[in-house]
């Protein structure tokens, strides 16, 4: 019973983490690209990796906090104009073969020697290199804080200050998709997502409007890869194919084209992920190893995502009339 305590504790943690609202806050960015306004974007890891390496990068240099994430904010709208001039113009799943060889591309990148002076190669960046300035901005007394059954110390990596900055930038990012979603703007992204040609028709730059979207969601994902690492390091090698996998999986777990839907898909996720690889190592560690519960917790996700498109593309939370899988 105190081992089932113990997993289900850990298990709830995940509701909360900061790596649970950097993937919502990378899915609601991917919900702009693909929920609104019908891309598809199979890099999403790519602007994470973009968005730290630039805020990381910066903060070394002794830029201040704000400065750092506008720099991560301008990484990630340079690579959004970057993918977007050369395909946007085209039909397809063009953006989608782009996107994914580009997040590849920067990783190989981040990893390779030739930047190993400011990406600190395969290694990464440490932590404790770039996390004082974030830290500095603290409200909270020094200490430990119980609430309910989460214990933490308040400030530091794995602390309540990086919880509560996290999920507010989360909750900023729903109010700001919200109020998106709601303009004159977001009706038109809805309707290039449903029929572009039809919306090209009534005067509207199409291709314009595909661009802020991809830029507007990309920022967002350069913002989720900055709340990534704000409790650990940056490693390449942790932000590439499977983080956007990740991402994928937890817009469509929640919802495409829903407000809540990216939040809801992330808690969730990460709720069930932990509690199966904490299950799993508990009852079948021994026999198995970590290492294969691992790969066992990777398939498991793969089929999830495989049985949300077939038996319920529109999540949760979403409408079957609204937006299922589209062809263009």
């Amino acid at each position: 019973m105190d081992e089932f305590l113990r997993i289900l504790t850990q298990s709830l943690a995940e509701l909360v983490a900061p790596t649970t609202a950097a993937y919502a806050l990378a899915a609601i960015g991917l919900n702009l690209h693909f929920g609104y306004t019908g891309l598809l974007n199979m890099g999403q890891a790519g602007f994470m990796l973009l968005g730290a390496y630039g805020f990381g990068i910066a903060t070394i240099a002794g830029a201040p906090f704000v400065l750092a994430l506008l720099i991560a904010v301008a990484a990630g709208t340079v690579f959004a104009l970057i993918l977007g001039i050369p395909t946007l113009k085209l039909r397809g799943d063009y953006l989608a073969i782009v996107t994914i060889s580009a997040a590849e591309i920067v990783r190989w990148l981040g990893r390779s020697t030739v930047f190993q002076e400011w990406t600190g190669g395969a290694s990464g960046l440490l932590g404790k290199s770039y996390k004082a300035s974030f830290q500095a901005l603290s409200f909270l007394p020094d200490g430990r804080t119980a609430v309910g059954p989460f214990e933490y110390i308040n400030n530091g990596s794995d602390s309540w200050w990086t919880r509560l900055f996290a999920w507010a930038v989360v909750l900023l990012a729903v109010l700001f998709v919200w109020l998106l979603t709601r303009s004159p703007w977001g009706r038109v992204l809805k309707g290039i997502r449903e029929d572009e040609d039809a919306v090209r028709a009534l005067g509207k730059n199409v291709f314009a409007m595909k661009m802020q979207a991809l830029v507007l969601g990309g920022v967002l994902g350069a913002l989720g890869g900055v709340l990534y690492v704000l409790p650990s390091a940056i490693t390449p090698d942790a932000m590439g194919r499977t983080m956007t996998f990740f991402v994928w999986t937890v817009l469509l777990l929640g919802g495409a084209a829903t407000l809540f839907g990216p939040v809801l898909g992330s808690m969730l996720f990460f709720f069930v992920y932990m509690l199966l690889r904490t299950g799993m190592r508990a009852g079948l560690g021994d026999a198995l190893g970590g290492t294969h519960v691992e790969q066992i917790g990777g398939m498991l996700v793969g089929v999830t995502l495989m049985l949300l498109v077939i038996f319920r593309p529109q999540g949760i939370l979403g409408n079957k009339k609204e937006l299922a899988f589209h062809g263009h």
